[in-house]
């Protein structure tokens, strides 16, 4: 049985003192559920971050990283980087990486092979723009973008892989897709998956929904088979919000115990 993702991406928000309260917060009331949990802060809030997890279940990610290990690479931050502060897991393609800052489906491949040589879970995001949905286009996209970044990689080396279906015309929007259409997608992805590596490796892949979850939506999306988890934003920002998502995960491995 794959056990529930709920990972809260920050993106550039809060400060410091926020950053580690909300931590500290969400690390004694996720103590005991079944369903993992985890944020990616703003790189110069990890350390602090990571540091405040410390200890418990609630895992540390890195919202981004560089193709090298090392080098002169101005403003840029390292998969060892990440792991070396904490970090056991790092975003890679998300939409407004592809979208505002260029990065090519060729370069998000590069970037995931160097998540899993550095020895970091990466969180695959891939997903369509609402143009690229209308055209009938949304499943060539989201395909086109998976081989690009497996290409090359053997099972065994991508068997920590989280893939995060996220459409880009749901982001930020509060607009989100529907059960029906989060369903279909994340079908689509497991088999690709199931094509490229094994039945097996399918199987135990998670793969996550993203995209404008909050509360009042998480239950239905989290209840579709094959949906593994949430890739959660703006909601992530605050510990009611986010923990009354990781409530929402069904009965087949929901966050029994949580603290009140």
């Amino acid at each position: 049985m794959r056990t529930p993702v709920i990972a809260g991406n920050w993106k550039m928000n809060l400060d410091r003192a926020r950053a580690t309260g909300l931590v500290r917060e969400l690390c004694e009331r996720v103590d005991g559920t079944a369903v993992e949990v985890g944020v990616a802060p703003p790189f110069p809030y990890l350390a602090p971050v990571a540091e405040a997890a410390r200890g418990t279940r609630l895992w540390v990610a890195g919202q981004d990283l560089h193709v090298e290990p090392y080098g002169a690479f101005t403003g840029e931050v390292s998969g060892a980087m990440l792991k070396d502060v904490g970090c056991t897991h790092v975003i890679v393609g998300h939409s407004e990486r592809r979208r505002l800052m260029g990065e090519s489906d060729e370069l998000v491949g590069r970037k995931l092979a160097s998540a899993l040589a550095q020895g970091l879970v990466p969180i695959l995001c891939v997903g369509e723009t609402l143009a690229e949905r209308q055209a009938k286009r949304t499943a060539a996209v989201v395909l086109d973008q998976l081989d690009a970044a497996l290409s090359g990689v053997p099972e065994q080396a991508a068997a920590p892989l989280i893939v995060a279906y996220e459409p880009v015309w749901a982001i930020g929007t509060g607009v989100n897709a529907t059960p029906e259409q989060a369903g279909e997608m994340h079908r689509l992805v497991r088999d690709w998956l199931a094509k490229r590596f094994s039945a097996g490796f399918a199987d135990r892949t998670r793969i996550l929904y993203g995209g404008s979850v909050k509360g009042e939506n998480a239950a239905g999306l989290l209840a579709v088979d094959g949906v593994d988890g949430a890739l959660v934003g703006g909601a992530s920002l605050a510990a009611a919000s986010f923990l009354s998502i990781v409530k929402s995960c069904p009965d087949r491995a929901r966050a029994r115990g949580l603290q009140r």
